[in-house]
């Protein structure tokens, strides 16, 4: 289903849908905009990270033939990619497609896999932000698990947002604090990701993920000592973002 074209721009869809759920809770703002007319078709972008868990089991209560784009890099944790597999055959979720950058693109930007060592924006770009914006190509709008706790680049965060003038990207739990998350797990007995209880409250690729120690923020551990605290694959105002964002208000 394509949006209507009474929204004649993302940005217009994306005002009227968050004045119409502002007050809604999570699980409603996801329901309704999987049939809402103004997202169109829609895809579920999931790293099968530490909190993902959450809304994969929100989604797949109301839709678990939604597309789930879960995006290889071929350096992830080993624990991440059995759980991916885990997660989707309990939640019985039937349409995950795996995500991966192209074979030619490898070859010629990173033939020994040591592009993280040299240039870790660039290495994202390959293996992250290139493979899933060519996947997300047929897509109107992508839900993702983002929280505003979760880095003050974050702070602002709406349910939805205007990614340019090509997709809207949906946030429904960007209300949520770490409680929340961790009451939703428990109260439906959710698998956790392995590696959450050896120190990795935020989870990406082996190289660029290290352990959190207590009281520092939940992403500390990625790209530690980097000025940088976003993989690219989230766009401000149509622009793909290299490095740290500057916290915005709404």
């Amino acid at each position: 289903m394509r949006p209507e074209q009474d929204f004649a721009t993302v940005a217009e869809r994306v005002s009227a849908l968050n004045d119409r759920f502002r007050h809604h809770a999570a699980g409603a703002v996801l329901r309704e905009a999987l049939n809402a007319r103004e997202t169109g078709r829609v895809a579920l972008v999931s790293s099968f990270g530490a909190e993902s868990v959450v809304l994969l089991h929100l989604a797949a209560i109301v839709r678990p033939d939604i597309p789930v784009l879960f995006i290889d890099t071929e350096m992830l944790f080993p624990e991440t990619l059995q759980y991916q597999v885990d997660v989707a055959e309990k939640l019985g979720m039937t349409n995950v497609q795996i995500i991966r950058a192209s074979r030619t693109q490898l070859a010629a930007q990173d033939p020994d896999g040591t592009l993280n060592q040299r240039d870790t924006d660039a290495c994202c770009a390959l293996r992250k932000t290139i493979p899933l914006e060519a996947a997300l190509t047929p897509y109107d709008a992508w839900i993702t698990g983002r929280k505003r706790f979760q880095s003050g680049t974050r702070a602002a965060l709406q349910f939805f947002e205007a990614e340019g003038d090509r997709r809207i990207k949906i946030n429904p739990l960007a209300h949520w604090d770490p409680s929340d998350v961790q009451d939703y797990i428990w109260n439906n007995k959710l698998p956790r990701h392995p590696l959450v209880a050896q120190g990795y409250p935020s989870i990406g690729c082996a190289p660029c993920t290290s352990k959190v120690a207590e009281g520092e923020d939940p992403r500390a551990g990625r790209w530690r000592g980097a000025e940088k605290e976003e993989c690219g694959i989230h766009f401000i105002d149509g622009k793909m973002v290299r490095g740290p964002l500057k916290e915005t208000v709404a």
